[in-house]
């Protein structure tokens, strides 16, 4: 009997045709053809090698027809498959150098890429997220590629993975149930469970958005709900055995977020849609998405040679882990230091609040009998208890040791960051040449450098004569009061004397005006102020959701029907002993139409505001000093725009999507209203008694705000420009220091030179843990918005009621709304019916139009004014986030 074969050579001759012919076809039809063929032969190739198994070896050596023919055909079209694939990724190589040339000469192009689908959490302020990339465990066009976790690695201890409560399925995250123990099972089951996801995604994916960005976002959620969560955990609730369970399983997580990112097949897929007929039915937020995975994509290494990409890979993986080595340093080294006082004289000038803060304090170190009139009392580098000896100890000999120890944390010893700084600087230069780029700032800026530093210097030159002035005005101050120091002020006395001038002058004391703003009452009027701005109510929901301390609150935030929209965790209090310092928001989720529970209704927003104000103490709230109040109000601002979203695509909602440069505006709108009447005169309400703060003294706090403005905004001006000289001019492992380059910035602007010791770079959390590489500069610009978008409430009349609601509803359905789906300078065009003006935030701080700045922030040039004799007048709750007496962190 002859024996058949499956088919002939005559009818598989045509098939290398095929393949030509796909080369030929429109973009959309040939990758979807391409990768259907491509699976289908791989389907052939293992079945076949699966009946080999049954055919003797002889069999193959001698011309078994029916299998040696089939195999040969069938990888030949398996490599012409390849090709295929090949061909249509070549286009990648493309998009990197049009990518490069947008970057170039487009001041709107994301800081690196805006939110990427892999950033462990939406995150502002101290965790703000950086382009987050990793290695790539495959770098073919198939579909099977490498798995995840390794064979050879260690297998999961915990053999309870089913009652992890990291892989449970939960509306809010059991932040009180998750342990050491659970993570390192917890992630290693995660990614095993999302590399298979990938696999069948890859093999599957087609240009079509139910198709491709659904089942991705998928993927993205619960690997960014999880890692986020212990994330969280370690920064709010760390512990040794925390730390090191997570930098066990960091590489890995790292692995998955590359091999993520740079998927040919995806990428594809992306390119794909947005060269197909579908493209123009997509909503502005969809092509947003696409646009931005694709730009993404290629500043992820995408598009680099295999040699180059694991290079690449390599890097960021060292970035991760030096990121958090210098963030856990600078932790270690906040929490090392403790100054022990037994003698009252020593903290003399300590107000009420500060003295039962340090008693409290010394409690919780092991002196039982400690009380805030006997003491003992234990001086911490936490921002309550070293703020509070900058401005008040008369103890000058303490102010300086606490100043230096201060400045020089994590710089020396066990816990030294000055190797890892250069080290990522180092790092970040030669990323930034793999991806063609002359060096890391042009990688990372959205704005065109030239503009920056125009801005910067015109600010400076304004700030400089006023900045003098206040040390003038210090000196003579303290002169009069008897100082010795009165000419040699030094960094350790600017805040004493600022503070002495301002009470001298206006009548104010901070202590004083303390239990005026208990913690329940600014809540309440920073509520009744949501409510008022955006017909939304927030209510108490304790109870509803697990928290990590008890001292978390949890929100829920309702629209004008009642309907639940929102959740919010608040985190309010400095705990030293285990929470970093700072404040920042980020989010838990995201609204998302494609993650929603019940397949009818959006999922809906839920985030964190943390902060690290001053505690209760014994009987008494939390008494705020005013810049506490304006970080509550910061913080509030990024959680408004993230759980006020109605962009249901999850991907471009909320904080999702905008570009890095505007992300802070949404904070800095809501710290305008600190100060204005009606807010602030709800808020100030004696904790005891219920008065009302008199009148007079909200005229003289209006008064008081721009003293030492000069000064503050000059150290604004300094972190921006060594940020910037970091990123372009310097030369890792050159003959200049890092702390060379801040001398040379810092001789224009600071009237004092820094300490020849001061190492305040190896705690700076911005720009080597947070995010904020080469972009410090966007507070400023941020600022410019913010103050444009507050002037617009301004125009409309803050006293007429119901025209500051109808310019809050305009707010609200633009730059509330919109999120990241449409780009942040066209959603504030909407909004204010022009492009952005300098004039309000002139305006705000008392400055005269005297000079002309032209601000290029798209293709037609504004005019701004700026002005150059005039001193700047920067309100305080601006310019006291990076004061250069404290460092004070609040993003």
């Amino acid at each position: 009997m002859s024996r058949q074969t499956p088919f002939s050579l005559r009818e598989v001759v045509p098939l290398p045709s095929m393949f030509l012919l796909l080369l030929l076809l429109p973009p959309e039809p040939r990758v979807s053809i391409s990768f259907a063929l491509h699976h289908l032969l791989l389907c052939l190739h293992s079945a076949k090698k699966g009946d080999m198994k049954r055919i003797p070896k002889r069999a193959l050596a001698t011309g078994s027809v029916s299998t040696a023919t089939f195999l040969i055909i069938v990888n030949m079209l398996m490599l012409m498959a390849c090709m295929t694939c090949i061909a249509l990724s070549c286009s990648v190589h493309h998009d990197r150098h049009h990518l490069h040339q947008y970057t170039r000469h487009h001041s709107l192009l994301k800081k690196s890429f805006p939110c990427p689908l892999w950033s462990s959490s939406f995150s502002f302020c101290l965790q703000s997220p950086r382009p987050s990339t990793s290695l790539s465990l495959s770098t073919t066009c198939s579909s099977a590629s490498t798995p995840l976790i390794a064979t050879q690695a260690p297998p999961v201890a915990d053999a309870h993975v089913e009652s992890n409560p990291l892989l449970q399925d939960f509306e809010f995250p059991p932040f009180d149930a998750i342990k050491a123990k659970h993570v390192r099972p917890g992630i290693l089951s995660l990614l095993k469970k999302l590399e298979s996801d990938l696999e069948k995604l890859e093999s599957t994916v087609e240009p079509l958005w139910p198709k491709l960005v659904e089942p991705l976002e998928k993927i993205v959620d619960r690997l960014n709900m999880v890692w986020g969560i212990i994330s969280h955990l370690e920064n709010v609730k760390n512990t040794a055995e925390l730390r090191a369970a997570i930098e066990e399983v960091q590489a890995e997580k790292v692995k998955f977020q590359l091999r993520l990112e740079q998927s040919k097949p995806i990428y594809s897929a992306f390119k794909a849609l947005q060269e197909s007929p579908d493209w123009n039915m997509l909503s502005d937020a969809q092509k947003r998405v696409v646009e931005n995975q694709i730009t993404g994509a290629v500043l992820s290494g995408d598009a680099l040679e295999d040699g180059k990409r694991e290079e690449f890979n390599k890097i960021e993986q060292e970035l991760e882990n030096l990121s958090s080595k210098f963030g856990k340093n600078v932790f270690d080294a906040t929490k090392k230091f403790e100054k022990l006082i037994t003698d009252k004289k020593d903290i003399e000038g300590l107000p009420a609040t500060a003295l039962g803060l340090t008693a409290q304090t010394a409690v919780s170190k092991g002196h039982e009998n400690a009380t805030p009139e006997d003491g003992p009392w234990v001086i911490t580098l936490d921002d309550p208890s070293f703020n509070s000896v900058m401005r008040h100890a008369r103890n000058r000999a303490l102010r300086e040791e606490i100043y230096r120890a201060y400045v020089t944390r994590a710089s020396s010893g066990d816990i030294d960051n000055n190797l890892i700084v250069d080290q990522i600087l180092k790092l970040r230069l030669e990323q930034a040449k793999l991806l063609d780029y002359n060096n890391y700032a042009e990688l990372s800026m959205a704005m065109d450098m030239d503009t920056v530093e125009e801005l910067l210097e015109k600010v400076r030159s304004a700030s400089w004569d006023a900045a003098v002035q206040d040390m003038e005005d210090l000196k003579h101050f303290a002169k009069s009061q008897g100082a010795k120091e009165s000419d040699d002020l030094r960094h350790w006395d600017i805040a004493f004397w600022s503070e002495r001038l301002r009470e001298s002058k206006y009548g104010i004391s901070e202590e004083e005006l303390r239990p005026y703003f208990s913690l329940p009452n600014v809540m309440e009027g920073l509520f009744n102020l949501a409510s008022t701005l955006f017909e939304i109510e927030i209510e108490a929901a304790d109870g509803l959701a697990p928290v990590w301390s008890t001292d978390v609150r949890f929100y829920r935030v309702k629209d004008s029907s009642g309907n639940p929209i929102a959740y919010f965790y608040f985190d309010p209090y400095s705990r030293p002993s285990e929470k970093r310092g700072g404040a920042w928001m980020d989010g838990v989720v995201g609204r998302s139409r494609v993650l929603s529970r019940d397949g009818a209704s959006a999922k809906l927003p839920i985030a964190r505001i943390v902060c690290n104000q001053t505690p209760p103490v014994g009987s008494k709230p939390s008494l705020m000093a005013l810049d506490e109040i304006t970080t509550v109000f910061h913080e509030f601002g990024h959680a408004l725009q993230h759980v006020l979203t109605r962009q249901d695509e999850g991907l471009a909602a909320g904080t999702g999507g905008i570009e890095w440069d505007a992300v802070e505006v949404l904070s800095q709108f809501m710290e305008n209203w600190c100060y204005h009447r009606d807010t602030f005169m709800g808020i100030a309400k004696h904790y005891e008694t219920g008065e009302s703060l008199p009148e007079d003294v909200y005229r003289e706090l209006l008064a008081a705000r721009t003293v030492g403005a000069g000064s503050s905004y000059l150290s604004q001006i300094r972190i921006a420009r060594v940020d910037l000289q970091l990123h372009t001019k310097y030369v890792p492992g050159g003959p200049e220091s890092v702390y060379d380059v801040d001398r040379k910035v810092s001789e224009k602007t600071q009237v004092i030179p820094p300490l020849p010791e001061d190492r305040w770079l190896c705690s700076f959390d911005h720009i080597f843990a947070g995010g904020h590489e080469a972009g410090y500069y966007s507070y400023m610009w941020a600022e410019v918005l913010s103050a444009d978008a507050f002037s617009a409430f301004e125009d409309a009349g803050l006293d007429d009621i119901k025209a500051v609601k109808e310019m809050a509803q305009r707010f609200r359905e633009t730059i509330l709304a919109l999120g990241g789906g449409k780009a942040p300078l066209q959603v504030f065009i909407e909004f204010r019916g022009r492009e952005p003006s300098l004039d309000a935030l002139l305006r705000h701080n008392g400055l005269l139009p005297d000079a002309i700045f032209t601000f290029e922030i798209s293709p037609n040039p504004i005019n701004f004014k700026l002005p150059v004799t005039n001193p700047l007048l920067i309100p305080v709750e601006a310019a006291k986030r990076i004061p250069d007496w404290s460092g004070d962190r609040t993003y």
